[in-house]
């Protein structure tokens, strides 16, 4: 009897019995990828540089040990802001990423109908899925806490700020988790979850904060504020990181001792996503048992008896491979939920407009610096990702061998992958060069703006195009494709730039390598131009931090440098792509 009582005791402290085999089953299988030891390696290997680093900028050799001393504590406040922030936003992208085909993947290879004719039900599914994945973000986030006690003890960090930085890390970073896992129901292509989440993020946590400060701000302008500062901590949780971070850095106490609410308000959310998730997963999976497509949102096909689609045969024209990429969506298959949420955001951004300009806030160059950094990044943000799932999902499918197998050359597969590409990422960027086409017929930015802007765009679309087309192809699965490029992005454009910058204030403490090098960011470039051409009063110097090139033809001929040199780049990783096609077998 006692054994029995034990046994069941210690089933309950399993959670074998709520997460189920799944969570078993995924774990052994992350426990053989090498792209995961990988990643903790590199990890554990950036924070080891950037902790050296900073040290030696902060903490000088060559003076006495009592001034070194007395720098601990600042070089130990610096290095946990930047590792608290890094944890923060990296932790979200890489839930976000590797959360993307959770169901998808079940339902695309016809696994899910067949899970639930087992004992295992949709919330073990779920939930299985979800930890598994989570497990292996939180892995990185524990990597770093050896190395955050060692920090702390340098002085000038309380420990309940570490403890709420975690805290908050993780409800955030669970929230998206359940938000991606949510959307790969509906589609199997993974870049599309992955951008359906973060414009999602960006509504909730960017778009409807800033529609309702200025819609109170026109209504109650006085006693407005503490308001929407108590909203924002307890729903926003960017904000309440930054509330934080005022509370550490100058002794700014807003709200930060009811973080607790903040993460159940989030965890509140993520299990809201997690019921409604698991009402759809078994939908999708009677839909798979009763022989239709899994897909909650594809269109029923019509099925002959020899298994073969029926419909309306379409004659190929041109190039196969440009033909299809063409064929297909820009981002997915428009359904009416689809329409309606499309429709939703339009007008939310219009609205935006239209407060601003209630504000006279159009008129102002920093209001135009702001849509422009914004439209920048998530350009930027939706090219680094499509491209990489050009050829991963047809290896995924199966049908990337056998497109080997046809007469179809090299340098034919890649370009129509390439153009197709550019294809789906360029109405992003319409964002960008709309606002600018627009307020450039209005009077407010010099039509100049649009030929500039363009030269960005394009070098940036591709540049990112080439290189995701190459880790397309060396990478077996989207989840890693996706993650190396945007890896290579914030590498060479966030990253790389800290790096260089304390590395030559250690050495030297002469930073015109970091201003030039800094130059050569595609942000840098929009706020550069946004600021010399935005606003009543013509052009104004292009005032760009290496100094110098201030007039029209000197900007516009850096430009054009930069669109060179990273269409070099990037055609050094297409022709390195073009060399490994048939290189092995897949």
């Amino acid at each position: 009897m006692s054994s029995v009582v034990s046994d069941s005791c210690m089933r309950v402290l399993r959670l074998s019995w709520l997460t189920g085999p799944v969570f078993d089953k995924e774990l052994r299988v992350a426990s053989r990828r090498r792209r995961n030891y990988l990643l903790r390696g590199v990890y554990v290997m950036g924070f080891l540089a950037l902790v050296a680093l900073v040290w030696v900028g902060v903490v000088p050799k060559d003076n006495s040990g009592a001034f070194q001393a007395s720098r601990m504590a600042q070089a130990g406040q610096i290095i946990i802001l930047a590792m608290v922030w890094f944890q923060f936003l990296g932790a979200q992208i890489l839930a976000v990423v590797m959360l993307s085909t959770a169901i998808s993947d079940e339902i695309y290879h016809r696994t899910l109908g067949l899970l639930m004719t087992t004992p295992i039900g949709s919330f073990q599914i779920v939930l299985g899925k979800l930890l598994s994945k989570l497990l292996q973000v939180v892995l990185l986030l524990a990597i770093s806490l050896p190395m955050l006690a060692i920090v702390r003890v340098f002085g000038g960090v309380p420990w309940d700020f570490l403890l709420y930085a975690l805290s908050m890390t993780l409800t955030t970073t669970v929230f998206y988790g359940c938000l991606s896992l949510f959307f790969s129901i509906f589609t199997r292509r993974a870049y599309v979850v992955i951008i359906q989440t973060i414009l999602t993020g960006a509504v909730l946590f960017g778009l409807l904060p800033l529609l309702t400060l200025l819609l109170l701000h026109q209504i109650a302008p006085q006693s407005s504020e503490r308001l929407i500062l108590g909203l924002l901590f307890y729903l926003n949780p960017y904000f309440a990181m930054r509330a934080s971070f005022n509370w550490f850095a100058i002794g700014l106490p807003t709200g930060v001792g009811a973080w607790p609410i903040h993460c159940g308000v989030a965890l509140g959310a993520s299990v809201l996503l997690l019921v409604l998730a698991t009402v759809f997963v078994r939908k999708a999976a009677l839909r798979q048992v009763t022989g239709r497509d899994g897909m909650l949102s594809g269109r029923r096909r019509v099925v002959t008896a020899e298994g073969a689609s029926a419909g309306r045969i379409r004659r190929v024209i041109g190039p196969p491979i440009l033909w299809k990429e063409h064929r297909a969506p820009l981002l997915c298959k428009w359904t009416v939920g689809r329409v309606i949420v499309a429709l939703v955001g339009t007008i939310l951004l219009l609205a935006l407009y239209v407060l601003c300009a209630r504000e006279h806030a159009l008129d102002d160059r920093e209001a135009h610096v702001t849509f422009a950094v914004i439209y920048t990044l998530l350009g930027t943000l939706v090219t680094a990702i499509v491209p990489a799932t050009t050829i991963t999902t047809e290896k995924e499918s199966q049908a990337w061998p056998i497109l080997l197998t046809t007469t179809v050359s090299n340098g034919a597969i890649l370009s129509g992958k390439l153009f197709g590409a550019i294809r789906r990422c360029l109405p992003v960027w319409g964002l960008l060069l709309g606002h600018v086409i627009v307020f450039s017929l209005v009077g407010f930015i010099h039509p100049l703006a649009v030929l500039q802007f363009a030269i960005l765009v394009g070098w940036v679309t591709v540049f990112l195009c080439m290189t995701g087309l190459y880790f397309s192809l060396r990478c077996k699965h989207t989840t890693a494709a996706v993650i190396a490029n945007l890896a290579l992005a914030a590498g060479i454009w966030a990253v790389l730039p800290g790096l260089i910058g304390l590395a030559t204030v250690a050495v030297n403490g002469d930073g015109d390598l970091i201003e030039l090098y800094m130059d050569l960011n595609p942000v840098v470039h929009a706020i550069v131009i946004a600021l010399a051409t935005a606003g009543s009063g013509g052009l104004a110097a292009y005032d760009w931090l290496q100094g110098g090139l201030r007039t029209v033809g000197a900007a516009t001929v850096w430009m054009m440098f930069n669109f060179i040199a990273y269409v070099g780049i990037g055609l050094a990783f297409l022709a390195r792509a073009w060399s490994r096609v048939r290189f092995k077998p897949v």
